[in-house]
C-alpha cells in the first residue's frame, strides 16, 4: 500500500493539486460568458483550471474584436 501511494501520489498532493474556489468561480463564469458550460467540471486540477480559464479568456477577446 505504501509503494502504491508513493507512485501515484498522496492523498495531500492530490488535494494540493486541485483548482482553487477563485478558479472554479472565474472558470465557471467564463465557460457561461463564451457558451461552453462543458469546460466548467468541479473535478479539474490547478494546471487544467488555469489553461481553460487562459483559452475562454482568449476566445472571449476574439470574439470581442469583431
Amino acid at each position: 500500500m505504501r509503494a502504491t501511494a508513493v507512485k501515484y501520489g498522496g492523498v495531500k498532493e492530490r488535494l494540493g493539486a486541485q483548482m482553487t474556489r477563485a478558479q472554479a468561480l472565474r472558470l465557471k463564469s467564463l465557460s457561461e460568458e463564451a457558451y461552453q458550460p462543458k469546460q466548467y467540471a468541479r473535478d479539474l486540477t490547478f494546471e487544467e483550471a488555469e489553461r481553460r480559464i487562459r483559452g475562454l479568456e482568449c476566445e472571449i477577446a476574439l470574439a470581442d474584436s469583431f
